[in-house]
């Protein structure tokens, strides 16, 4: 978990904040307590996104699937706020990290592990189908390793399977790589998509590996359409049942119940003891509110790249903001704590930054651009620091729109230090590539 910021509410309804959990591209979850003691799962939609209808329409509706969905493979409903600004739902907390997080830190999972995993997870589908419910975006990033085995989180985009597949821009709903090719070629949802994502999620905890590779999202589409997934290494068995989950033709793949049966396990994931260690991954839920301890310093800065860490330099002289230094702005006082570093950018600059992906890279168009922000806000000991994509947005058309998630655009982004003289006025300073390769959930 992370601290809160200052821009955050102290409370939300009746509950009290304690921490931040995650952030997305439609809002941000917060660890809560309501006025028993309760723990909850709190997240708000972002201030800049509620004046869009279609947003609240997703936001809305995935409270709608929530409460109907009651299942022991997901986090119940317990309170919302859809009236005003700020919007939220509140929901069961489930201490324990995401798949994608596990796989990360621990590596892949046991053959064994797999099977358990796929028979939990069958029948966590079986559960939110029986309701008339696709999930549409089940991958490793939604998936929470509970100690009473896995749950489905985010149901943003979950509909009615007889509903349609298209978004209001009209594009495919779901994630790269984890989209079911009927959908992206036919706008066709239905449970079997559910299980062609729960094999490629399951062919991730195999390998550590992307299932359909890395790259831009067109490419890892195209490759679900008209490739194999990626099992190499992978035990035999184990390969063959997550082929038949991403079998391209629909009609071909197993139902829930069928891959129960072709799992046999005999005992449960949560008694499996190489799961037991992941659930205990779970972060320690603050007794009180942890805000930053000083109010210029925001979270780490948490831009995937590669590379190990530079040594801490000392900051640069606030006399001149421009010195080269080892590292970027937000560095000294706690990027060594970061899961990701960065390779060998030497210069320290100002902000704002501007964030491009691949299919930017050749054009004059901005990127995805964080506010313009004192470099030290008066602070010279603690720099400023940004996080992707809760710090950046995508202005356009007179509409600013939140950034998306890394995982929709993997491949080799930029990022672009300006020094800006004034509101329209932007030198570049820095421009420097990284590899979108560990990717938050």
């Amino acid at each position: 978990m992370d601290a809160l910021r200052t821009q955050d509410h102290p409370r939300i309804g009746d509950y009290v904040l304690l921490a931040r959990i995650g952030a997305g591209g439609m809002g941000v979850v917060y660890l809560g307590r309501s006025p028993g003691g309760r723990l909850v799962a709190v997240k708000v939609v972002r201030e800049e996104i509620t004046g869009h209808p279609e947003a609240l329409a997703r936001f809305r509706r995935e409270a709608a699937t929530v409460r109907a969905v009651r299942s022991a493979y997901t986090a119940n409903l317990i309170d919302a706020g859809l009236d005003a600004a700020p919007y939220w739902i509140a929901t069961e907390y489930v201490a324990g990290p995401t798949l994608a997080r596990a796989v990360r830190e621990r590596g892949p999972f046991p053959v064994v592990t797999c099977r358990r995993l796929i028979a939990a997870m069958a029948e966590g589908l079986a559960s939110v189908h029986a309701y008339g419910v696709t999930h549409r975006d089940l991958k490793p990033q939604n998936v929470l390793l509970g100690s009473q085995g896995p749950q489905l989180i985010d149901f943003g985009i979950a509909r009615g399977v007889e509903q349609t597949a298209l978004t209001q821009d009209g594009q495919a709903p779901g994630t790269p790589g984890f989209t079911a090719p009927e959908v992206l070629t036919r706008n066709e949802v239905g449970a079997a998509a559910d299980v062609f994502a729960l094999g490629a999620t399951v062919a991730y905890a195999a390998t550590g590996r992307a299932p359909f590779g890395g790259g831009g999202a067109a490419a890892v589409s195209y490759r679900a359409v008209h490739e194999e997934i990626d099992t190499a290494g992978v035990e035999p068995g184990l390969a063959a049942l997550i082929r038949a989950c991403v079998e391209k033709d629909p009609a071909r793949r197993p139902g829930p119940a069928e891959l129960i049966r072709w799992c046999a396990v005999d005992t449960a994931l949560v008694d499996d003891p190489a799961y037991q260690p992941l659930v205990a991954m779970a972060d320690v839920a603050p007794d009180t509110p942890q805000r930053p301890p000083h109010a210029a310093v925001l979270d780490i800065h948490d831009l995937p790249t590669q590379g190990p860490p530079p040594s801490h330099p000392p900051p640069p002289s606030r006399s001149n903001p421009w010195l080269e230094s080892d590292g970027p702005p937000g560095y000294p006082q706690d990027i060594g704590t970061s899961r990701h570093a960065w390779n060998g950018l030497r210069e320290s600059c100002n902000l704002p930054v501007e964030v491009k992906p691949p299919h930017l890279l050749d054009t004059d168009d901005f990127g995805y651009v964080s506010k313009a922000t004192d470099l030290y806000e008066g602070d010279e000991t603690r720099w400023k620091n940004l996080v992707y994509p809760d710090d950046f947005s995508d202005r356009a058309g007179g509409k600013v729109r939140p950034a998306p998630p890394l995982a929709d655009d993997p491949g080799e982004w930029t990022v672009v230090y300006h020094h800006a003289t004034s509101d329209k006025n932007h030198r570049s300073v820095v421009c420097h590539g990284f590899m979108a390769d560990d990717v938050s959930e």
